[in-house]
Parts: C-alpha cells; structure tokens; sequence
C-alpha cells in the first residue's frame, strides 16, 4: 500500500470522476449514510463521526448500544466518541473484482429505542497494482508471403485496478515492419494487435525480437512488459479462413458437464498437408479454460464444469485456426450464461433483541433479519413470512431487511419462551425457500401483584391461648420471578388501638404466620379486625391488602356472680318478708345473678343447696325466683333460711351461692323482733368459740412442757437402759371417745385413758370409765395392744409421776368442763 498522502492529494481525473461517479451512488442509494474511503487504510482510520452523522448525542452512546451489523464487519463504531472505524484490511479488488463501482453496505442498530441505519461507503481505487501479461514471452510464425496490412491478436496484459488506475494503453518499440493497434473486447477489455507494415524476407532477417508494453493510468503510472519473438517462414498460399468472425451463444447454467456448446469451423483452399487445420484457444484467462474444452481436430467446443451464473454470467473465448505453415486465422465466440433458480434463499438474522421484557408494547422490534438470493430477476425476489401462529409479524423495513415486531401484548407467565419460525421463499419456478428459527426469551416485568388464596379470613381463638402461640397463617401468591415473585407480609390496619396492637398480635414477613403477643381475654375483647398486606420486592413495588378476623372464643373462666340478694353494709344478710296468708306458688323474691362468660358458660341455673324447710319453698331452675310450695303451717318456723347455688353451664362448671332469710310476717314491725332473736345468740356462741381455742393452745403447750421437764428428769437419775422404758413400743396411749350425757348438741366429747411405764406400781389412771363398745381398735401411739404394765418395781413415786398425774387430771378436766 503507498502511502496516504499519494492518494490523498487530489489529481485532475479524480477531480473530474469522483463527482460523477459520487452523484450515481447518491442516486441509488438515497436514505443512506454515505461515506467514501480510499482502499487500504490502516486499521482503526477514522471513516467519519457516525454518532454526529445520525444525529445521536454522545452521552446516550452507552445506552444507546450503537453497533454495526453486517456479515464482515470491515468496520466498527467507537463506543465512547461514535466515530466509524476501519476494523479489517479493505482491498478493494478482493472484495469488488473489476466492479467499476465498489460499495460496502452494512446496517449500524441503536438501541433504546431500536433504530437501524444503513450505511454505505465507496471504496475508492488507488493504484496499487501493476498491469501483468499472462507470459514473458509471445511466439509468432509468419509466412514471408503474407501481405502488409495482416492484424496478430496478442495476449492482453491484467490489470487487477479500474478506473483511471487501470490499464490503458499499449505501445510497440520502435522497428520497421510492425505497428501496434489497440481492440476492445464486448466485455471492455482491452487487447493488442500486432499489424504487418512491409513485406517479410526471411533470406535477409529470419528473426524479429520485439518489446510490447502495457501501461496504466495512475499517478505516478505503472508498467509491464512481454517479449514478442517473430519467426519468418517459407510461402504458404492459403491461411485458414473461419466462416464467422463472431459466435454467440446461449446456456442455461445448469448444462451438464461434457455439454456440446458449439463446433467452429475453418477451412483453408490449400491442399493436402497444407490443407490440415488445427484449433486451440488463443489469448484467454484461466477461467475459460476451466469451463470449456476445444477438440483441436473438430473445433467442437464442450463444457468441462458447472456453470454457475452468480459467479460469471458471460465468457469470451478465442480460437485460433492454425495450418501446418503456422498461417492462422482467429475468431470470437461470446456466451451467455442463463439464470436458473438454483440457489435457496438465505436468511440471516443480524440482531435479536433477547430476552424481551413482557410489558413490550405491540410493535416493538424483536430482530432484524437480512434475506438474500444470488439468483437474478425473479428468481432472485424474495418474500418472508413467519411459519404458524404466533404473536409476532414480519415488516419489511427495506429492499432485503424484515422487522420481526410484536402484534400484541407478551405475557411471561403464560408464555415465557416463543420459537419462531421465519422462511424466506423466491419467485422462482419451481420457488426454492429456506428457514430459520429465532428463540425469543420473555424477560419478567413486575406486573402481577401478590395474590391471597382467600378473599378474606377468620380465625376462631380460644380465650387464655399462650402469649407466642401461632393463630393463624395467610398466604399469598405471586407469578412473577425472582424479586417480583418475592412476598413479605405485614399488619397496615387494625381495629385496635395502634399503640396497642403491637402487644396484640404480630406477623411474619417470610411466612405470613400471625402470632399472639399476650393472652386473649374473650370479656375484655371479643373480637378485632387486622389489615394485612402481601408485599412483592419488584420496582416498583406491587401489594395486595386482605382482612383477618380473629373471635376470641369464650371459656369458663368466670364464676357466676350474684347481685340479689346482696349483703349489708356489716356484711349480714339482709331478710325477705313473706305474708303469713301466702299461698303456694307466691313470689317470694329472685336470685339475680350474672356471668361475665357467653354462651354456655354464662347459662345459669339455680339449686337449693340447704333450707330450713325443704318442701316450703320452689326454686326455679333458670328463672331463680323463688316461690312458695305450699302454705305455712302452724309448726312452721317464722324464720327461713335458704341455701341457694348459682352453676353455669361450663365444663367443668363453677358456681356461687347465696343465703336467703325470709321471715313470715304480714308487717315489716312484726319481721324486726325475730331477726334480732335470731341473731342475738350468735354473739355467745362466738365468744364460746374463742375462749375454747383459747384454752387448747394453752393446754397443749402445758402438756409439752411437762413431757419435756419429766423426760430431761428422767435422763438424769438413771443411767440404765430401762430409763428409756418410756420410750419403747411398749408404751402407748390409748383414747376412746366418750361421750357425756350433759353435753349440748354440736359438740364434740373427748376421753383419754393413760398408761406411763415408770417405777411406780400405779401405772394405770382411768379418770373416765371407757366402755368396750367405744374402745378404739387400734392404740394412737402403739402398734402393739396387748401391752401389760411392768408392776416389777416399788417404792415411792417419782416427781415426774406426780407432776405427769396432776397434770393429765387437769387437762381432762378442763376438756370436760369446756365440752360439755
């Protein structure tokens, strides 16, 4: 590659051609972004600021994504500055041939939203390729006799640059019997010919060197050279004659191989050796001889391989008639390569825009994707459409490009992945098609909220429940993935008060879980409402509310209470007087009692309990009235007492009770007196009471005192094991009650019999006569009741036998007076 400054300097030519040559190319591809390069820039040249050019801001660059779609990217965009660069090495001949005209199509997207833009850019030709001759050297044979003024054909030089840079000229060196003429051929090629000037005579130069030269047009301009050796024969009368100069011919690009094409024929008016022509191709590139055979006898021309039209639509071929005396003749056989829709057409799918998010709105790009057919003409038209059902459609959005768009709103939770199926088809006879299959990720969009299983919730708790105690679980669901389908629970609403709900209730956020904080008390709260909502953790956030109701279920926890008859200021019963003339079935009063419980608990019920008279009185059972049974006889007290319990209907059941003093007078006058006789012996009894406890206290500590003093005696005064007689199981207490005549009714009479192991020979003190029939089987103190007092020693009572008879004497005889 020369350097940039060669090209880049303007010459008279290019000032002239490149605005020509630039109005075509606007021409035809209007709607373009147009750029023109010379070949073989450096890698990462700056073509032109493409960001600017589209009009896009370079800020939004990085969201923009801004990239060149093409199937060889010679170019690239600059992320950062949105300038087009060169990517890959640009040879203009490789890629375009001797197209006179060499243009790069390519697409660029923008994304956010989705833009596409086409892009074209003219690579211009720089002469960096010299003309070349097929071979160093030509050899030509001529007959001293042929007349001046006979034209050669002679090889033609490559050239592999157009234009101006191309091969446009030829020159002969300087000598005397030949000149140089220049042909073109139908496809614009350029050839020499070499024409006899002067006759030949082979006895004074048998042998002609000259030096044939092909020049080009750049600047500076290049050069190449071939030898061309001439070999002057002996006479021959008669050169071969063809009977056209020109062929054409027509071939479908499918013909088999061996494929007759045409039979040239030439004919030379000698005879016999003279007479024998041969034929071979003369000056043609490698490609003819690729496709083409030439029987060098018959002049038959045969194919050797396919044809293929998007290849080579046409072929030039020359053909030489020789005689043995090296006299030639030569013609042209032009061919034409028909089109047949043998190629499928391609699609290629140049960008995707996947996953999609699923809130896409209908029309939103999904691909872009590029068709192509190399055939021509209708065999080269090529239509898309998209293989069943599906939501999505195919817009063409230029001569070869389709936009797969949605044609309606995408759900992932009923869809999350589509394959779409595109076939591109030709208008060929038969048409010739080709598919492809696009898959297309649906992408979640946080556009479902959570979801409760129930509209609503109640939940029934018993009273008294533990503070912690799970109570009831709410769930929700949520379709969408990830953070969006992600639920978390929470209390927003409550009946209660809002400092006190937090001692109430709470609710976990993971698992929807509704938690007691304290014991429920079904009398103080019966039931409450909360508001609880199911929150996902999309962006933003999306909530469903739903309501828990919680009763609080009663239990029998409270006793019933009574409010009649109450007591007085002095915590006495107050009294009911009943008429003396009253008749059965008389309202006497009601038990009024309630139950802070519900339902079955607070069901009351009414039982007499005790009554002075049993049969004067009714209770009803639910009612607690209490009426009279039957009329009041003579030996009927005037004083009534009533007993009555208060039950409910819990399990177990809890009661209370209530005593009812009715007196049966027919003025409240005549009622007084006998409430003050009755309560007036009360004050005694008490008194009695209080004195007899009294005085068992006293006893009691007397007695162990006593016991005490004698033992601790007893220790001292004798060292022997018999000193603890007293304690051995021989010793006992035997008791039985007696009961006096005198004693008062209520009471409760008691005797004692006493035996002592001691010394004294009176072991036994019976202050009361017990009889048999009292006599309790078994002795309080000993297991053994056949004991027999030990009478084995005398003498005079200790003082501890004194102290414990005066002692027990005194006990008895307190009990009895006290008892009875």
């Amino acid at each position: 590659m020369r350097p940039r400054a060669e090209w880049s300097s303007p010459a008279r030519w290019r000032q002239v051609l490149l605005p020509f040559l630039m109005s075509l190319f606007c021409g035809a591809l209007p709607d373009q972004i147009r750029y023109s390069i010379p070949e073989e820039l450096a890698k990462n040249s700056v073509v032109g600021n493409l960001a600017k050019d589209l009009g896009l801001s370079v800020r939004d660059l990085p969201a923009r994504k801004l990239r060149v779609s093409a199937e060889k990217e010679y170019f690239t965009v600059n992320p950062e500055s949105g300038d087009l660069l060169v990517s890959d090495r640009i040879d203009r001949e490789q890629i375009c041939g001797m197209k006179s005209l060499c243009i790069l199509d390519f697409d660029t997207v923008a994304e956010n939203p989705l833009n596409i833009f086409h892009v074209a850019v003219l690579v211009q030709d720089i002469n960096d390729n010299t003309p070349v001759f097929k071979h160093n050297k030509i050899d030509l044979k001529i007959g001293e006799s042929t007349k001046p003024g006979k034209t050669f054909p002679l090889d033609p030089a490559l050239d592999s640059d157009v234009g101006p840079n191309s091969l446009q000229r030829y020159h002969l060196n300087d000598n005397e019997h030949f000149d140089l003429s220049e042909k073109q051929t139908p496809n614009g090629h350029k050839y020499p010919e070499l024409i006899l000037k002067h006759f030949l005579d082979r006895e004074k130069q048998s042998f002609h060197q000259l030096v044939l030269t092909a020049v080009d047009g750049g600047d500076p301009p290049q050069s190449g050279t071939t030898q061309i050796q001439i070999q002057v024969t002996d006479a021959n009368d008669n050169p071969p004659v063809f009977i056209q100069d020109i062929y054409k011919v027509s071939l479908q690009e499918g013909v088999p191989r061996g494929f007759s094409v045409l039979r040239v024929t030439a004919t030379d008016q000698d005879e016999g050796v003279n007479a024998e022509i041969t034929y071979s191709f003369h000056n043609v590139d490698e490609l003819v001889e690729q496709f083409f055979n030439l029987d060098k006898t018959t002049g038959e021309i045969t194919t050797k391989d396919y044809f293929d039209f998007e290849t080579a639509n046409s072929y030039t071929l020359s053909v030489e008639a020789k005689d043995p005396g090296d006299l030639a003749a030569h013609c042209s056989i032009q061919v034409e390569i028909l089109d047949e829709n043998d190629c499928a057409p391609e699609v290629m799918m140049t960008s995707i825009f996947t996953p999609l998010p699923e809130d896409s709105p209908p029309g939103t790009v999904v691909a872009l994707i590029k068709t192509r057919d190399r055939d021509s003409g209708e065999n080269g038209e090529v239509y898309c459409s998209i293989l069943g059902k599906a939501n999505f459609i195919l817009n063409s959005y230029s001569k070869n490009y389709y936009k797969l768009v949605t044609d309606g709103p995408l759900d992932r939770e009923e869809i999350p992945e589509y394959n779409i199926s595109v076939m591109a088809t030709d208008r060929g006879k038969p048409p010739l098609s080709s598919s492809i299959s696009i898959t297309l990720h649906i992408a979640d969009v946080n556009d479902n909220a959570p979801v409760f299983q129930q509209a609503s919730y109640v939940v029934h708790v018993a009273e008294n429940n533990p503070p912690g105690a799970s109570i009831a679980q709410v769930s929700a669901s949520d379709p969408d993935l990830g953070p969006n389908g992600r639920v978390s629970y929470s209390i927003v609403a409550s009946d209660l008060e809002p400092r006190a709900l937090a001692s109430y209730v709470s609710v976990s956020a993971q698992s929807g879980v509704v938690f007691a904080q304290r014991a429920f008390d079904h009398e103080q709260l019966r039931a409450f409402e909360l508001t609880l909502q199911a929150r996902d953790q999309g962006s933003p956030a999306l909530s469903a509310n739903v309501s828990l109701r919680v009763l609080v279920g009663d239990r029998n926890d409270n006793a019933p209470r009574v409010l009649y008859p109450a007591l007085g200021p002095d915590g006495s019963a107050l009294f009911d007087t009943v008429p003396r003339a009253a008749q059965p079935g008389y309202l006497v009063t009601k038990v009024v009692a309630v139950d802070a419980d519900s339902g079955h608990n607070a069901w009351l019920s009414y039982h007499v309990l005790q009554a002075s008279e049993p049969g004067l009185f009714s209770l009803g059972l639910r009612t607690g009235e209490v009426r009279t049974a039957r009329a009041l006889g003579d030996r009927d007290a005037a004083r009534q007492r009533l007993l009555v319990a208060v039950r409910d209907g819990g399990q177990p059941p809890l009661s209370a009770t209530a005593t009812l003093l009715l007196v049966f007078a027919d003025s409240l006058q005549e009622a007084l007196p006998d409430v003050s006789e009755r309560q007036a012996p009360a004050e005694p009894q008490a008194e009695l009471q209080f004195y007899l406890v009294v005085a068992l206290a006293l006893i009691s500590v007397l007695f162990l005192l006593a016991v005490i003093l004698a033992v601790a005696l007893r220790l001292r005064r004798s060292s022997s094991s018999t000193t603890w007689g007293c304690l051995r199981p021989g010793l006992c207490v035997k008791s039985g009650p007696v009961v006096p005549p005198n004693c008062s009714e209520g009471t409760l009479p008691y005797s004692y019999n006493l035996c002592i192991a001691s010394q004294s020979a009176k072991t036994e003190f019976n202050f009361l006569n017990v009889t048999p029939e009292v006599t309790p089987s078994q002795d309080l103190l000993c297991e053994d009741a056949s004991w027999v007092p030990n009478t084995n020693h005398e003498g005079l009572p200790f003082t501890s036998d004194i102290i414990l008879k005066v002692s027990f004497n005194l006990l008895i005889f307190t009990l009895v007076v006290n008892v009875c």
